[in-house]
């Protein structure tokens, strides 16, 4: 049994663990990546859909052209008729439950009186135009179009717009065509990476702007999405899987195995799983386990590319302990399998998600309990927040004074008009009592 996959170590609050404080220190985004996605931005900023082309038929080889770029309603219909009757029916009923939880996400507008008559408050208003990313090279990953596009129609969005890799034929996969014309998908179209992210952006002749992007991806995308923040909104950073397991003696340890291991293979060779447990004899049962189980699983190659590089099993001397290492990580998902897991869960604070109990493995938070599945990663989950419905739509604040209302507050705009040199400001409330 190879001591370099999946590896254990021990951590304390007493002193320095060089081991997991490495474990811990991962970019959100890779510089190598950044360097690629600023060159690749350029282009298609300047060039459009020339560039858009090239960059496809080159970083996925993919033989797609202006013409095919954008999939018929024709392949749309193939679609339907090439997807299986089981997925059909999954497809459905994970869309009826994140239609349900969208919307009892979705904020009212609301008012409130101002001391003299007037009126204060909050109104939602959709973006007309978001686009979404949907990684499909390494993994077609079906589930993300349901998992971003079902919360922009439910928010109100018109224009959805989606954006996925296409093969050496310049097809598109059938079960991503057909989650995503689930979702509501208004227009799809068959490019990928760094050039989706940047045709989305900045508009090409074949691909209109959007005013968001949202979606996870690889390195490169992740990288794009960075930099093009500013001429589009984005929802967050949100690159290769992750996920941390605090566990004790009550946990199955097949199942927390299990759980580690789903994390592992989605094939970007970034992914990280991150097992703490209070019991060493527990976490050598895991190792075990971690082992056995990964000899079964079809992607074995970044499967084993992550036991080396993305996995750490750490013991600790008290759940305490273990709670505040994995608030450190700040993981895209949290699994919490103690006993009693519920007196333990305001004490996460740094998570995309939280799976509490045996029950609840991840794998239902990506494909079928409600929430979203797009999540912040790279430690990025200690200031940012998972896809919600409110991620497509805007806020909009209003104010409606009486002649009352102003009067009694002209003092406080006169003093701050006064202090901070901005008569001008002043003056637009002070005249119209002249």
């Amino acid at each position: 049994m190879s001591k370099n996959l999946a590896p254990m170590a021990k951590w304390g609050t007493d002193k320095k663990y060089k081991k997991v404080e490495s474990f811990l220190l991962r970019p959100a985004v890779e510089e190598t990546a950044m360097q690629v996605a600023a060159t690749v931005l350029a282009d298609i900023r300047e060039f459009g859909d020339k560039a858009v082309i090239e960059c496809a038929r080159r970083f996925d080889g993919s033989n797609i052209s202006t013409r095919r770029i954008r999939v018929s309603p024709e392949e749309i219909a193939e679609a339907k008729k090439a997807v299986d009757p089981d997925f059909k029916k999954a497809a459905q009923e994970a869309h009826k439950r994140i239609v349900a939880f969208s919307k009892n996400g979705l904020r009212d507008d609301w008012k409130m009186a101002t001391p003299k008559g007037g009126m204060l408050g909050e109104m939602f208003v959709p973006f007309d135009r978001v686009g979404a990313y949907i990684p499909g090279g390494a993994a077609p990953l079906a589930s993300t179009a349901l998992m971003t596009l079902t919360l922009a129609k439910v928010a109100g969005v018109k224009e959805l717009v989606a954006c996925s890799p296409g093969d050496t034929d310049g097809k598109l996969n059938p079960y991503i065509i057909y989650a995503l014309d689930l979702a509501g998908a208004t227009e799809i179209y068959k490019v990928g990476g760094i050039q989706a992210i940047g045709a989305m952006a900045y508009g090409t002749k074949s691909i209109a702007k959007v005013r968001k992007i949202v979606g996870p991806g690889g390195p490169y995308v992740t990288a794009a999405k960075r930099q093009v923040y500013g001429d589009v909104a984005l929802d967050m950073v949100a690159g290769p899987s992750e996920i941390a397991v605090l566990c004790d003696t009550t946990a199955n340890p097949a199942h927390v195995a299990a759980d580690l291991l789903s994390q592992a293979e989605h094939g970007t060779g970034s992914e990280k799983s991150l097992l703490v447990t209070t019991s060493q004899k527990q976490a050598e049962a895991i190792r075990v386990e971690i082992l056995k189980q990964a000899e079964a699983l079809s992607r074995t190659e970044p499967v084993y590319q992550v036991l080396e590089k993305g996995m750490l099993l750490v013991v600790v001397k008290n759940m305490a302990d273990g709670m505040k290492l994995c608030n450190l990580f700040a993981p895209e998902h949290m699994e919490l399998i103690v006993n009693n897991p519920e007196k333990w869960i305001d004490k996460v604070v740094n998570a995309g998600a939280l799976f509490i109990g045996e029950w609840t493995p991840e794998s239902v938070g990506d494909f079928a309990a409600g929430p979203s599945h797009v999540l912040p990663t790279g430690g990025t989950a200690a200031y940012f927040s998972g896809l919600t419905v409110e991620d497509f739509r805007r806020r909009v604040s209003l104010i409606q004074f009486t002649k009352e209302d102003l009067q009694e507050t002209l003092p406080v705009v006169e003093a701050f008009g006064r202090v901070e040199t901005l008569d001008g400001h002043a003056r637009s409330a002070s005249i119209r009592f002249e």
